[in-house]
């Protein structure tokens, strides 16, 4: 294909063989490893970045923070400003902009600058999380769309198990600026890849304005946002505050094999979500919603169980690890040429359930007590199993 289809809005793709188109799709998976280490490598970076700038741990985490506002501020005006232009240099930009941004880390000596960095580095992920669902979807035949999204998210929990716990380890060999250096070098191998196997995909006629009230009351998304936002809110009182909640049974010296354990889960969720999702997508998304209830209700009956709070990690990890691939094929389903957009409200609302998680399981854990927060994942797990059951249009 020549990079003239790329500049034509209206050119159509190659045509869409039977098989996935692997290469491709791991290509994007690899970008959203990299977005994912790039958001929270900083967690295991803490203190050694705290002792070289001599600046405070708290301040050092307000990196993570401030990545997170920036991809939650911009990816929907981001999103339209550049509806009309090719899928792939866009693509390709926010991959740039990684490589950019963690190279500036990586030399910077300043904090507002490192602050400027990050801000930027989420004004690239919210791009790349807006673009990667549905550049996967539109690579391959309809029927296999959930199987495609399916191979692109499988980067994050990898990201999780195993590129943060390694980007630790590599820092304390070599430095954590090193480790800023190498994903600023991973980006740039991953543009050369991406730029190679990536078919084009054209934006949208310029004539064509997606409005969100217009994307939200498309029939069944509502729905899916609502799903979204209850689902990961929940996923973050656990994950966030697992630590102390972990004390109560004597297990937090295991911390790391636990979390370890939960993404293990969760890679494994995504593989049968993949095999399943084009033909099972509600079922799977009430199971997922019901293992995840069964957990909470486990850690809320049984808080001073080792035994139970290993096995309802597992069940978490199952349950919540297809979520993201159910929630993003189920947006890109339902707003049609308006999927990017779509997908847009599925970054704000995701970094808002993030906050939102962490300010909740903060209030609980200071106001009632950390055995307190299982059952608040009950009650909000009951509501978003209660979304699920009766969605059919949502989840078709």
């Amino acid at each position: 294909m020549s990079a003239i289809d790329d500049a034509v809005p209206g050119a159509l793709c190659a045509p869409t063989p039977t098989r996935l188109p692997w290469l491709g799709l791991l290509a994007l998976a690899c970008g959203a490893f990299i977005t994912v280490l790039t958001e929270c490598i900083v967690a295991g970076l803490l203190p050694a970045m705290s002792r070289d700038l001599g600046i405070s741990e708290a301040l050092v985490g307000q990196l993570t923070t401030i990545y997170a506002v920036g991809s939650m501020l911009t990816a929907i005006p981001v999103v339209k400003l550049t509806s009309h232009l090719p899928r792939r240099p866009l693509l390709l930009a926010a991959l740039i902009g990684f490589a950019l941004v963690n190279s500036a880390m990586a030399w910077s000596q300043s904090y507002a600058l490192m602050m400027v960095t990050r801000f930027l580095a989420g004004v690239a992920a919210g791009l790349l999380w807006a673009l990667l669902a549905g550049y996967a979807s539109r690579m391959v035949e309809p029927h296999q769309q959930g199987r495609a999204i399916a191979v692109a998210m499988l980067g994050t929990p990898l990201a999780m198990t195993i590129g943060i716990p390694l980007g630790t380890w590599l820092s304390q060999l070599i430095g954590w600026r090193w480790v800023f250096g190498l994903m600023s070098l991973l980006s740039l191998v991953l543009v050369a890849w991406a730029r190679g196997t990536l078919p084009p995909v054209p934006g949208l006629p310029p004539q064509t304005h997606g409005r969100l009230r217009d994307v939200i009351a498309l029939p069944g998304l509502l729905p899916v946002y609502l799903v979204m936002l209850l689902a990961v809110l929940a996923h973050n009182v656990l994950y966030t505050y697992i630590a102390p909640f972990s004390a109560l049974s004597g297990v937090q010296a295991s911390l790391d094999r636990l979390l370890l354990a939960f993404g293990v889960a969760s890679v494994l969720s995504i593989v049968v979500t993949g095999a399943l999702i084009d033909r099972w997508m509600r079922p799977l998304m009430a199971l997922g919603s019901g293992l995840f209830l069964f957990a909470a209700l486990a850690m809320a009956l049984w808080p001073n169980s080792s035994a139970v709070l290993v096995g309802a990690v597992l069940a978490g990890g199952l349950g919540f690890g297809g979520a993201a691939t159910l929630i993003q094929t189920a947006v890109a389903r339902r707003a049609g040429e308006q999927q990017d957009l779509g997908q847009s409200l599925v970054v704000v609302g995701w970094n808002l359930a993030i906050a939102g998680g962490g300010l909740l399981g903060g209030v609980l854990l200071k106001t009632t007590g950390v055995a307190m927060l299982p059952w608040s994942l009950v009650v909000v797990l009951v509501a978003t199993v209660a979304v699920v059951v009766p969605g059919k249009r949502a989840w078709a």
